[in-house]
Formats: structure tokens, sequence, C-alpha cells
């Protein structure tokens, strides 16, 4: 069985070049299709923070890579599979990010700290609720806290 979907709306303004790290201090917003009326976002204000359900459309379907390789490349960090990655090279290019909400202008979203650019499509979102986050202590090793150390990092 394969799923068909279809995206919800995009992303307008904010970061325009697809980049590894530097997202910090970034703004964008999220503009709804028209299809949807306004009260679909009816009570969404009083969440500080999206998940946000997205589809890397300016990679390459050709770049799926299965097998296991170093992050970014770097001999440094141990090579894992393509479930321990987080990146574009996903069998179905999805990803899902957390921003914080800052502001709903009718179907606008305005976000902070939402990683994609202008331009690419937003299949779906939702308030965060802290009872649907991780029960009990999260784990992870050293190499991702590493790659990402500038991540949020403002240019």
């Amino acid at each position: 069985m394969s799923l068909g979907i279809e995206p919800i709306g995009e992303v307008i303004e904010g970061r325009r070049e697809v980049a590894d790290d530097y997202w910090g201090g970034i703004e964008s917003v999220i503009e709804l299709d028209a299809r949807f009326p306004l009260d679909a976002v009816q009570g969404l204000d009083e969440f500080s923070h999206l998940v946000v359900v997205w589809h890397f459309d300016k990679a390459s379907p050709d770049d799926v890579e299965y097998h296991a390789r170093s992050p970014r490349g770097n001999s440094a960090w141990p090579a894992t599979g393509t479930f321990a990655h987080r990146n574009h090279r996903r069998p179905n290019q999805l990803a899902q990010s957390f921003p914080r909400l800052l502001q709903i202008d009718g179907l606008r979203l305005r976000v902070a700290d939402l990683d994609a650019v202008v331009g690419t499509e937003i299949y779906d979102l939702s308030p965060y609720f802290d009872e649907m986050g991780p029960r009990g202590p999260v784990r992870e090793p050293n190499w991702p806290g590493e790659m990402l150390a500038d991540y949020w990092t403002q240019k």
C-alpha cells in the first residue's frame, strides 16, 4: 500500500539557501492552503511549539542512501544506517521540525526555528504536546551533539 498525501501549505518567508548549519535566529512564515477555513487554526495560538512535517523537495530522489555511512562524510563519526540519520537521504525524504509559534495571521503562521527553506511544501502540522514527547530519559551517542554544535547558531 502506498500513501498519497497532498501538501497543506508552504514556507513563504524565511531562509532561502539550503545549508547544514546556522539556523539560529531564522523566522519563517508558513502559509496554509486557502482551501482551509480560518477556524482550522483556532486555538493553535495557545501553544508555544508546533510539530511540522515537510518534504526535502530541494534534494534529489537519486541522493537517497540506504547503506551505513559517517554523518556528513566525517570519518571521525561512526558509520550509521539510514534510519539513524535525520537528513534528506531518507526513503521518503520527509522531515519534521519543532518550531516556536510566534504569531498567527489568518492562515499564515510566523514561526522561529523551522529548518526548512522558502518554497518547501508542508505536509502536516500540529501543536506540540509535552505529554506526547519522549517518555523516560533520552539517550544518544556523542556524535549528534558534535555534528549539530552550530545548527542553531546565528550566522
